[in-house]
C-alpha cells in the first residue's frame, strides 16, 4: 500500500446529523469532567465498596491531583500534535511519533544510564532535566526540519522517510547499550521507557503548562489556516496561503508538544492516533475549531476513566500506559486493514 492510499480526505458533515459540532463537544466535555472527578473524589474502602473521598489535606489525594494536571498535558500534547499532524501529512494513519523524538528520548535515557548509572534515573524528573530532553528532542526536530526543507529536492515525503531511519538508528544503538548494562541499571531505566502519569514531578508541571498554553493559542489563532491547508497543497496556495511556511512551523509545533509530553511521562506511541481517530468520527465537523478540542476531551476522558478503573476496579499497579499503547497498536492495524480493504 502506497502512501497516498492511506490518504484520508476531511470528512464532510452531513445535514442529517443530529446533533452539531457544539453540542457533542459540550457532551464530550461532561464525560471528560465526569471521568476527572470519578477519579479524584471516589476511593475504593477496605470493605471494597467505592466512597467518595476528596479532603484536600490527604496526601493521597494530593496525588491524584497531580496526576490528573499530567492527564490533561498528555492529552492536550499528544491529541493536538496528532491532529495536527495529520493536517499537515494529509494522511490519518501516521503519527508523530515516526519523525523519531520517541527514539531519541529512549536513546537519551539509556546513555544517561549508562554514563551516570542508575541515579540518571532518580534525576531525570527534575526541571534541568526535563528543560534538556525537552530542548534535545526539539533542536533535533528543528535540524532535520531545516536540512531536508532547505535543499533543492525538499519534501515532506523525504522528511517522514528520514525520521523512520534515523528513529530505527536510535533505537538500534540504544539496544545495544542497554545489552551493556547491569541488571539493575536496566531496572532502573525500564520504568522510564513506558509512558507513566501518577510519577510526576510537580515541579515539572507549570513549565509544560505554560509551553502548552504558548502553543494552544498560537495553534487557535490559526486554525482557520489549517483548514485551508487541509484541502491539500494547491489548493492552499491558490487561496494565498504560504503552504511551506505553515508547514514548518506547524511542525515546529509538533516537535514541541510530542517533546514536553515525551520528557514528562514517557512514550505515548499510539494515544494521540488512539483520540486523533476517534476524534474524527464524533466531533461531526471536519475543521479545526471541532476536531482538535474533541480529540483533548476523548483523550482527557479515556486516561481519567482508565486510571479510576486501574486503580479501584482490578487494583492494579501497573501502568495504564501500556494497555493503551496494546490497544492503540491493534485500531492502527484495524484502520489499516480498513483502508486497504477500501
Amino acid at each position: 500500500m502506497s502512501l497516498s492510499d492511506a490518504t484520508a480526505a476531511p470528512a464532510v458533515t452531513t445535514a442529517s446529523s443530529r446533533f452539531g459540532w457544539k453540542s457533542r463537544l459540550v457532551v464530550a466535555g461532561v464525560l471528560a469532567v465526569a471521568a476527572v472527578c470519578l477519579y479524584l473524589m471516589l476511593r475504593t474502602g477496605a470493605d471494597d465498596v467505592l466512597r467518595w473521598d476528596f479532603r484536600f489535606g490527604n496526601s493521597s489525594f494530593r496525588r491524584r491531583l497531580r496526576t490528573v494536571a499530567a492527564i490533561l498535558l498528555a492529552a492536550y500534547c499528544q491529541a493536538v500534535a496528532t491532529v495536527l499532524f495529520h493536517t499537515v501529512t494529509h494522511n490519518r494513519i501516521l503519527t508523530p511519533s515516526i519523525i523519531g523524538l520517541d527514539s531519541l528520548y529512549v536513546l537519551i535515557q539509556t546513555v544517561g544510564v549508562a554514563v551516570v548509572g542508575a541515579k540518571f534515573v532518580d534525576n531525570s524528573d527534575t526541571v534541568p532535566q526535563f528543560l534538556f530532553q525537552t530542548l534535545t528532542m526539539v533542536l533535533f526536530a528543528a535540524v532535520l526540519y531545516r536540512w531536508l526543507f532547505s535543499g533543492r529536492f525538499s519534501s515532506l515525503f523525504l522528511l517522514l522517510l528520514a525520521g523512520v531511519v534515523i528513529g530505527l538508528a536510535f533505537r538500534a544503538v540504544s539496544e545495544f547499550l542497554q545489552r551493556l548494562l547491569s541488571p539493575t541499571d536496566f531496572d532502573a531505566l525500564s520504568i522510564k521507557l513506558f509512558g507513566r502519569l501518577g510519577s510526576v514531578n510537580v515541579d515539572l508541571l507549570p513549565i509544560a503548562a505554560l509551553i502548552c498554553l504558548v502553543v494552544g493559542v498560537i495553534v487557535w489563532r490559526r486554525r482557520h489556516v489549517y483548514d485551508v491547508v487541509l484541502l491539500g497543497r494547491e489548493s492552499a496556495t491558490g487561496l494565498g496561503v504560504d503552504h511551506k511556511r505553515e508547514l514548518t512551523l506547524a511542525l515546529v509545533l509538533i516537535a514541541l508538544l510530542v517533546s514536553v509530553s515525551t520528557a514528562l511521562v514517557g512514550p505515548l506511541t499510539f494515544f494521540g492516533f488512539i483520540v486523533a481517530t476517534l476524534a474524527y468520527e464524533f466531533a461531526g465537523d471536519w475543521r479545526h475549531r471541532a476536531t482538535l478540542p474533541m480529540a483533548f476531551l476523548i483523550g482527557v476522558t479515556m486516561l481519567a476513566a482508565g486510571q479510576f478503573v486501574l486503580h479501584n476496579i482490578f487494583y492494579a499497579s501497573g501502568q495504564l500506559t501500556v494497555l493503551i499503547e496494546f490497544v492503540g497498536g491493534i485500531v492502527f492495524l484495524a484502520v489499516l486493514l480498513l483502508r486497504k480493504s477500501s
